[in-house]
């Protein structure tokens, strides 16, 4: 048979070297020096006795082999195994209750159903199946859009297409004041739209009032969020498109065409203005400071020739017929050097003499007596000559005699 086999007397123990035997009585002592390796049912049994004192049982049983009991055994305690379970479920119940809390994410603890905390970021730690904490992230950005069509004020159909995006900012608010928020905003948002495109015309909703109808969706929209207390905080509304029925819609570009030429010109016509009014402010501004320089000028001539004539004065009162014959010369030279005729100045008995003056050449500066003598006759030349020597000393008695044009 076996050498483990029970009741097989005095065998050889293959880890023994042969040297040592089990005892008669069926023990677990080895016999000899050399201990081998500790036989696996035998350990066993050991750990099942130890399981059995803990746990409050019978005594171990006698090693003769008959199955008796040793009247050294204890009464087992019939509150042990259940103490026992109760404290590895307190355990596991209360590391249940250690959880973490995200960055991103605030934590709303309700004991029992009613609101006890707001948790923050971090590791926490609450009782479980007590609390009950409901995570919130309040840093994404959510969003949610609508396409409806509705009535203006003018009695028009329209379409609009709208956008908004928020943020969870009161998460007490976000879990337990409304039952479905993401509902609740989505139904504030048709509300608040439909009230502005209901007082607005339809023209405006599809040009130039696209901005006032997303600021005012936006700040009604945000009022219904309060009122109702749903702790979502709107970040941006965009109103993405506005369109006329489909059966109009070729009316409706046509004139939304129209506005635009009309803007066109409108900007066309004040470049002009702009462009054309400086110029024009800076011709009247010219015209306005040469008006001055010409003024100026003018003053300062009169002044100069009220300063000469009073200068005059004071000479014609010392010497009267000194200055009035000097006052009479400059005002026939100052006349007369203007003019393309030629004065002669002759006596009574002398002929009228007729001199061609289409041929003398014109000048200014020049005197009559220094005209070309080719082009006059000698007699006249000589008479003039002589005319002129005597005329200085001539008196003015003489000089009143007369004087006669010759013309053409």
């Amino acid at each position: 048979m076996a050498w483990n086999e029970p009741g097989g007397g005095n065998q050889h123990d293959p880890w023994s070297g042969g040297g040592g035997r089990r005892g008669g009585n069926g023990g677990g002592n080895r016999g000899g020096d050399n201990q081998g390796p500790p036989d696996l049912d035998e350990a066993l049994k050991k750990f099942q006795d130890k399981l059995n004192s803990m746990l409050g049982g019978r005594g171990k049983r006698g090693g003769n082999g008959n199955g008796g009991k040793s009247g050294g055994g204890k009464s087992r305690n019939a509150f042990t195994l259940p103490g026992l379970l109760i404290i590895i479920a307190l355990a596991v119940w209360a590391a249940s209750g250690f959880y973490l809390v995200d960055q991103s994410e605030r934590g709303v603890v309700l004991r029992f159903g009613k609101f006890q905390e707001v948790v923050t970021p971090g590791l926490q730690w609450n009782p479980p199946l007590i609390d009950d904490v409901r995570m919130v992230n309040v840093t994404r950005v959510r969003s949610v859009s609508q396409t409806q069509s509705m009535l203006t004020q003018d009695e028009n159909i329209v379409s609009v297409e709208i956008s908004a995006q928020y943020q969870v900012a009161d998460p007490q608010g976000y879990v337990l004041n409304v039952r479905d928020p993401e509902l609740s905003l989505e139904n504030a948002l048709d509300s608040a739209l439909r009230h502005v495109v209901g007082g607005t015309d339809m023209i405006d909703i599809l040009t130039s009032g696209r901005e006032i109808l997303g600021s005012s969706v936006a700040s009604r929209l945000q009022s219904y969020l309060d009122n109702y207390g749903t702790g979502i905080r709107l970040q941006t509304l965009n109103v993405e498109s506005t369109s006329p029925p489909d059966a109009v819609q070729d009316a409706f570009d046509d004139v939304i065409r129209a506005r635009e030429d009309r803007q066109r010109t409108i900007n066309q016509a004040m470049a002009y203005a702009n462009a054309i009014i400086p110029a024009a402010q800076g011709q009247a501004q010219r015209v306005v400071e040469q008006g001055q320089g010409y003024r100026e000028s003018v003053v300062a001539e009169a002044r100069g020739q009220a300063n000469r004539f009073s200068a005059l004065l004071t000479q014609y009162r010392n010497s009267p017929d000194v200055m009035r014959e000097r006052l009479y010369l400059d005002a026939i030279s100052e006349v007369l050097g203007q003019t393309n005729k030629v004065l002669v100045d002759v006596s009574e008995q002398s002929p009228l003499m007729v001199l061609p003056l289409d041929r003398l050449k014109p000048s200014g500066s020049a005197s009559a007596g220094e005209a070309d003598s080719s082009q006059l006759d000698p007699q006249v030349l000589d008479r003039i000559r002589a005319e002129s020597s005597t005329s200085s000393n001539s008196s003015r008695s003489g000089r009143d005699t007369g004087i006669q044009r010759e013309g053409r």
